[in-house]
C-alpha cells in the first residue's frame, strides 16, 4: 500500500509515527555534526523542507524528557540511512535543543511583530520548565518574566544566550540552537516601514545567542536569504553560510532527479516524470539538479496527477511584486526578456542588502536567484564578483512572473471590462478603447504611482501587464530595435501573421509635456512614421498592423490611430 503524502506536514515526528511518504534527508544530522564551524547558516527557497529538516534535527539530538519512551523516538529512524552511521548512538539524544521558529512573523507593525517572537522565545522557555528548579532566585525570576512576557525588549534580545546557559549548566552538555526562517520577520519589516527597528532586535537576539557563546554545542539557522553581514551577522566570528551555489549540503533540500524518479516508479507515475520535469525542474543546488518538493509532492498526491503551479499559492510574492514595479525600466525590460524564454546577465550578491533594492538591479536579481525564482545557467567570476546567466527555472515559475505582472493590472479591474477593451484594441475599435481604458487608468494606475520619478515607465509597465491578458495567442514585447529606432510596445501574434499587430508608441505628459496632449500625439506620430516600424513589419508578412499613439497625464488617457 502506498504511503500518504503529507502536504504542509513540517513536523519530522507526526510524518514518521503516522507513516506518510518521506523523502529520506537524514544524512543531514551526520552533515551538521561533521561541518567544522559551531554555527552554520542555511539559506533556501520557501518550501523546500527547511523546517522539516530542522525539526528532524530536533527529534534526533534533543534529551528523553521525563517519562519519554526513547525506544518511540529512535523508532522514528529506523530504515533511514543515518540508522547505519557508526556514531549514531554517540549523538542521539544526548543534547538538549532551544528550537524557534518565525515563519509566521509577518506582521504590519513592528509591535505586534516583536509580541510574536516574544511569544516563540516564551514557548520555549516554557518547554523547558523543567529546569527552572535549579535555578537561583535572580535567574528564576529573569526565567519567570520571559514566561509571563513581561521582559522588555532588552531582555529579550539575550534570551537564547541565557536559555542556553541554563540548559548547559542543568544537563551538563551544551544545547543545539535551531532558528527556522530567521529573516521572515526581516522580510516583513522591510515591506511595513519597521526595518531598522527589527534588525536591531535580530542582531541582539542571534549576537546574543552565537558569539563567543559558550554554552552552545551548535546552532543552525536557516532562512530564504542571507541578510547583509554588515547589518546581522557582523559580529559572528563563528559562522559558515552555505548558499544554494555551494556544494555542502546541496542535497539535502529539496527533491534531487533521483529521488524524484524513485517516487514517480513507487506510486506508478513512470510516465508522467518527464510532464514533471518541464514543469518543476530547472534548480541548480551546487552540483545537483533539484526539483521543488512542495510541488512535486502535490503533484504526486492529485488522482490523476495534474500540472499546475502550486508553489505560486505558497506566497502572495508581494515583495517580488513591489520590487518590480518600484524597479527601473532595465529591470522591467529584463524581466520580460525572461518571461519570453531568454537569458540574462546579473552580478550575483549572496549578500541581501535590503535598502539598497529598489537601486541598484543586482540586489533584485540576487533576491530572485535565492528565492527561488531565477535560476543560474552559468556563472564566472569577475575580480571580486560572481556574474551569472539566470533564467526562469521552469513552467512554474514563468507563470508566476506572468501572473504577477498581469495581476498587477487586473486585480482592481472587472475581468469582463478588461477582455472587452482588449477585443476594442484588436479590432481597431479605437474611440471604444480609449472609453475603457480611461476607466481602467482611472480604477487602477494609481498603483503604480504614475507621478513618481519615471512616469512614462510607469506607464509602459501598466500597458504591458494589460497586454499579457491577450494570452498564449501574442508575445508582447517592449524597446526592441525596429526599422530605424526602438519601438515602445509590441503585440506580435504568435501562429497567424492574418490576425492583427498592436504597434503602440506611449506618452506621458506629466512632466515634460505638461498640459499639451495635442502637441505629445502629433511627436509621437511623426515618431513612428520617421522609424520605418511599420515598413519592416510588412516585409515580415505582417499586413495587418494597428498603429496606436497613446498619450496619458496619468488620470486621462489620449488614443490616436495613425
Amino acid at each position: 500500500m502506498r504511503k500518504k503524502i503529507g502536504i504542509g506536514i513540517s513536523d519530522f515526528g507526526r510524518l514518521r509515527k503516522e507513516d506518510y511518504c518521506f523523502i529520506d534527508k537524514s544524512l543531514f544530522i551526520q552533515e551538521i555534526i561533521q561541518a567544522g564551524a559551531a554555527v552554520i547558516l542555511l539559506p533556501r527557497p520557501r518550501r523546500f523542507g527547511k523546517t522539516l529538516n530542522l525539526s528532524m534535527l530536533r527529534h534526533f539530538f534533543e534529551q528523553g524528557h521525563e517519562n519519554e519512551d526513547l525506544g518511540k523516538r529512535e523508532a522514528l529512524f529506523s530504515g533511514l540511512s543515518i540508522r547505519q552511521w557508526d556514531e549514531f548512538d554517540a549523538y542521539f539524544a544526548k543534547y538538549p535543543v532551544i528550537f524557534l521558529t518565525f515563519k509566521d512573523v509577518k506582521e504590519r507593525r513592528f509591535a505586534d511583530a516583536l509580541y510574536k517572537m516574544k511569544d516563540a522565545v516564551s514557548q520555549e522557555y516554557k518547554r523547558h520548565k523543567n529546569i527552572a528548579g535549579s535555578l537561583d532566585s535572580t535567574d528564576k525570576d529573569y526565567f519567570e518574566r520571559i514566561v509571563t512576557m513581561q521582559a522588555g525588549e532588552v531582555e529579550f534580545s539575550i534570551s537564547l544566550q541565557r536559555l542556553s546557559k541554563y540548559l548547559a549548566s542543568y544537563y551538563k552538555t551544551p544545547p543545539l540552537i535551531l532558528i527556522d526562517e530567521y529573516d521572515t520577520p526581516i522580510h516583513a519589516a522591510w515591506q511595513n516601514g519597521y526595518y531598522d527597528e527589527m534588525i536591531s532586535f535580530m542582531r541582539g537576539l542571534l549576537s546574543g545567542a552565537f558569539k563567543d557563546n559558550p554554552h552552545i554545542f551548535k546552532g543552525v539557522i536557516t532562512g530564504i536569504l542571507r541578510v547583509a553581514k554588515e547589518s546581522i551577522f557582523s559580529d559572528l566570528n563563528n559562522l559558515d553560510i552555505y548558499t544554494i551555489l555551494d556544494v555542502p549540503f546541496s542535497d539535502k533540500f529539496g527533491i534531487t532527479k533521483e529521488e524524484m524518479e524513485r517516487l514517480f516508479m513507487e506510486y506508478g507515475l513512470e510516465k508522467r516524470i518527464a510532464e514533471a520535469d518541464s514543469w518543476y525542474n530547472g534548480y541548480q543546488f551546487g552540483d545537483q539538479t533539484i526539483f521543488n518538493p512542495w510541488s512535486i509532492l502535490n503533484f504526486v498526491n492529485n488522482s490523476p496527477p495534474v500540472p499546475k503551479p502550486y508553489w505560486a499559492n505558497t506566497s502572495s510574492n508581494a515583495l517580488i511584486k513591489e520590487l518590480i514595479v518600484d524597479a527601473g525600466l532595465s529591470v522591467r525590460d529584463n524581466i520580460e526578456k525572461l518571461i519570453s524564454g531568454k537569458s540574462i546577465e546579473s552580478v550575483i550578491d549572496e549578500n541581501i542588502v535590503f535598502p539598497a533594492l529598489k537601486n541598484d538591479g543586482k540586489y533584485i536579481y540576487s533576491l530572485l536567484f535565492f528565492s527561488g525564482y531565477l535560476k543560474c545557467l552559468d556563472k564566472r567570476q569577475e575580480e571580486e564578483e560572481l556574474v551569472c546567466s539566470l533564467a526562469i527555472p521552469n513552467r512554474e515559475v514563468r507563470y508566476i512572473f506572468r501572473n504577477i505582472i498581469s495581476g498587477w493590472v487586473t486585480e482592481r479591474f472587472e475581468n469582463e471590462k478588461l477582455r472587452a477593451m482588449l477585443r476594442a484594441l484588436v479590432e481597431a475599435r479605437l474611440d471604444q478603447f480609449q472609453r475603457l481604458l480611461n476607466e481602467f487608468v482611472i480604477t487602477t494606475l494609481s498603483f503604480f504611482d504614475a507621478k513618481g520619478k519615471n512616469p512614462e515607465a510607469v506607464f509602459q509597465a501598466f500597458i504591458l501587464g494589460m497586454l499579457l491578458n491577450l494570452g498564449q495567442e501574442y508575445e508582447i514585447s517592449s524597446n526592441r530595435e525596429l526599422g530605424y529606432g526602438r519601438y515602445d510596445v509590441l503585440a506580435l501574434p504568435r501562429h497567424d501573421k492574418a490576425k492583427p499587430v498592436i504597434l503602440m508608441e506611449l506618452k506621458s505628459i506629466t512632466g515634460f509635456y505638461e498640459e499639451e496632449p495635442d502637441k505629445a500625439i502629433s511627436d509621437a506620430v511623426k515618431q513612428v512614421q520617421d522609424r520605418g516600424y511599420a515598413l519592416e513589419l510588412q516585409a515580415k508578412g505582417y499586413q495587418n498592423i494597428i498603429k496606436v499613439v497613446v498619450v496619458s497625464d496619468g488620470k486621462k488617457v489620449w488614443v490616436k490611430s495613425i
